[in-house]
């Protein structure tokens, strides 16, 4: 879905729609950009105010990548402190394939 969202085929609040989504912006520490959890079946997408424009769009595009990916509920079964970087590796990468893909 979000290759149709980069693609102009809908828009951000139908892919928020879409996922059951909403975002917020709240301040966080210098080093996080964002993150995202599900909470009774929402998932509560949490931005980093501080960011500019541009970071803040790169960084939900990344949180909207984890909830796609179904990475949410994956987090939960392992051991969050060995497989994060690989969590946060793979959201990257899928993001800039669905960008080449425009």
């Amino acid at each position: 879905m979000i290759i149709s969202l980069l693609k102009g085929e809908i828009s951000f609040d139908e892919l928020l729609h879409y996922y059951n989504a909403n975002v917020s912006y709240i301040a966080l520490p210098d080093r996080i950009n964002g993150f995202v959890f599900s909470y009774k079946d929402i998932n509560n997408i949490f931005i980093n105010d501080f960011l500019s424009i541009s970071k803040k769009k790169k960084t939900i595009l990344h949180e909207l990548a984890h909830i796609e990916l179904n990475q949410l509920g994956q987090i939960d079964k392992d051991l969050f402190a060995f497989k994060v970087d690989r969590y946060e590796d793979e959201a990257d990468k899928y993001i800039k394939f669905l960008e080449e893909q425009i």
